[in-house]
């Protein structure tokens, strides 16, 4: 391993029980064996390395030799650096939508159907299976009429999806916790996401079950996600009630939930999207969270 890992990544996994024989290893110049074992695919959300001043090629070799299989939301110019390390891109953004103005925008459902096509033939470019899209704010409209709104966008651009081979996904956000800036969101149910993705009838159009907002909206996570796994293409982890790292520090047991995830089949990415607590090193957070999550 080059000077880089020894003197910043292998120091700061020293002290992870489950990567101790990896650090070992390193320490006496041999390679570690890849440590990209288990059920699940995992990847990253760029709020894990707050606080930390990491290039890319940097964060991108510490993932790899963690285990990590790839990185959620990166640019079209981050891509080289990911394939040099092995790491694939697990979902991109690029569909004309945000958290205030999104699909139940009606006024702008041409604006984002284009800017949609365009996410996917970038995704379909850069190997990426999923796009995501944001609700975005009511602003007084009903849950009704913005099921409606969201449906009839996203079935004008299920039938491009569905061509390319990519997954359009909403992601759950709570309304609850005053914190998240997110008040006034349409979709902080997941089953009013559940309910759209069915409106459409496509295989094509699906959720993010990000497990943290899930557990805050409506709770039985577990269930819940066993029994609609079929609108699920990606899933998004961090510690609940404070956001922080998925460990015996939050309410949720997530090592049990990784077990679950594994068990019901699932194929796709599991997120990391914790946002590491001050004061805790943020290799070690990442080493830690990676392995409470490998089955």
């Amino acid at each position: 391993m080059n000077a880089f890992s020894r003197r910043k990544l292998l120091t700061a996994a020293a002290a992870t029980p489950f990567f101790a024989q990896f650090v070992r290893a390193a320490e006496n110049a041999a390679p570690p064996p890849p440590v990209r074992e288990g059920r699940l695919r995992q990847s990253v959300m760029p709020t894990v390395w707050a606080g930390t001043s990491f290039t890319l090629a940097e964060r991108c070799e510490i993932l790899a030799a963690f285990g990590f299989s790839g990185v959620d939301l990166p640019q079209v110019a981050d891509l080289p650096v990911l394939a040099e390390f092995g790491l694939a891109p697990a979902m991109m953004t690029g569909t004309g939508t945000n958290f205030q103005d999104g699909l139940v925008r009606k006024e702008k459902h041409d604006e984002i159907e284009a800017a949609t096509r365009a996410g996917i033939d970038m995704c379909v470019a850069a190997g990426c299976p999923n796009l995501i899209a944001m609700p975005g704010e009511r602003r007084g409209m009903s849950r009704e009429e913005g099921a409606e709104h969201a449906i009839e966008i996203l079935g004008r651009i299920a039938p491009y999806a569905e061509e390319k081979g990519v997954n359009i996904c909403m992601e759950i956000t709570n309304s609850k916790v005053v914190a998240d800036n997110r008040t006034d969101q349409m979709f902080d149910d997941i089953y009013w996401g559940f309910k759209v993705c069915e409106g459409t009838g496509s295989s094509r159009i699906k959720v993010v079950y990000d497990i943290y907002h899930v557990q805050i909206a409506n709770g039985d996570v577990v269930r819940t996600l066993r029994d609609n796994l079929d609108k699920v293409c990606h899933i998004h982890v961090a510690g609940v009630p404070s956001r922080r790292e998925i460990d015996e520090t939050q309410e949720l047991n997530y090592h049990y939930i990784a077990q679950q995830i594994a068990d019901m089949g699932y194929q796709g990415f599991v997120a990391h999207e914790y946002r590491a607590a001050d004061g805790r090193n943020a290799l070690m957070s990442l080493a830690t969270g990676f392995h409470i999550m490998t089955v």
